[in-house]
């Protein structure tokens, strides 16, 4: 792996920095109970229901959020997906104040809640899911919004050459290109293998860049702003590719997820 990446795990993905003096609310350690309890959970999740499932992928992702250790972020979730947190909590948001708010450099800035964005064409594409530590998750499906849907509806200025990502747990940031962003399989998503994304995957809505790695696709997406230059995101400043491209970035050489 390049000596530019964190030297432990990475997005879904990467490990948060260990609370300092000064931060208060961040958590403590897993205890050794917890974290063998979480083993067996784990195990047992393997053969158990959606519904078993997305309650079980809620607890790992909740306590990986308050584990500085990193022990729990090893853990495998639901489908083979694994757990990490840049904040220190779960956020959620639900049909009453969820929005998507779509601005910057446009004629016409505009608000979505979740009836609004379900209201549009919907695309549903199926990739493998790729992360820049190596795991891979294959033939998953998510559908949704096209994020050039959204662009064209907006109208982007001239000036406009990137796109920024804000999310609601206020913490994870991300940016493609507009001629990125405008890719038949980038999607503002709201199912994942045809359920709703539970807030664990970073629902009710998130980003989906189909081929890049899986720190690309934000969590909990909330904002879309249209900007003169690419801004790096949150991972970007730890040290990994802002051209995410799966196979041709980050020193990696995985096949392609198209």
């Amino acid at each position: 792996m390049d000596e530019r990446m964190p030297p432990v795990r990475a997005p879904e993905e990467a490990p948060t920095p260990e609370p300092g003096p000064s931060e208060e609310g961040r958590g403590t350690p897993v205890g050794r109970r917890v974290v063998l309890g979480m083993l067996g959970l784990g195990a047992v999740g393997v053969g158990v229901g959606g519904a078993v499932q997305d309650k079980l992928d809620s607890v790992l992702a909740s306590v990986s959020a308050k584990d500085p250790t990193g022990v729990v972020g090893l853990l495998p979730g639901g489908g083979g997906f694994r757990f990490y947190s840049v904040s220190n909590s779960i956020p959620h948001r639900g049909e009453s104040d969820y929005r998507l708010t779509v601005g910057g450099l446009v004629d016409r800035p505009a608000g979505y809640r979740l009836a609004d964005l379900r209201a549009l064409p919907q695309t549903r594409v199926v990739h493998d899911v790729q992360c820049v530590t190596g795991w891979r998750v294959p033939k998953t499906a998510f559908s949704g919004v096209r994020l050039s849907t959204l662009l064209d509806a907006a109208g982007v200025r001239p000036g406009g050459t990137a796109i920024r990502f804000n999310c609601f747990d206020g913490v994870y940031t991300e940016s493609l290109t507009l001629d990125q962003a405008r890719g038949a399989d980038i999607l503002v998503a709201l199912t994942m293998n045809d359920k709703p994304v539970t807030a664990a995957h970073g629902g009710p809505v998130r980003l989906y860049v189909a081929p890049m790695y899986f720190y690309k696709s934000a969590k909990w997406l909330s904002g879309i702003t249209v900007t003169k230059d690419v801004q790096p995101g949150y991972w970007e400043h730890y040290g990994y590719d802002v051209d995410g491209w799966v196979g041709k970035s980050n020193g990696r050489s995985d096949d392609p997820t198209t």
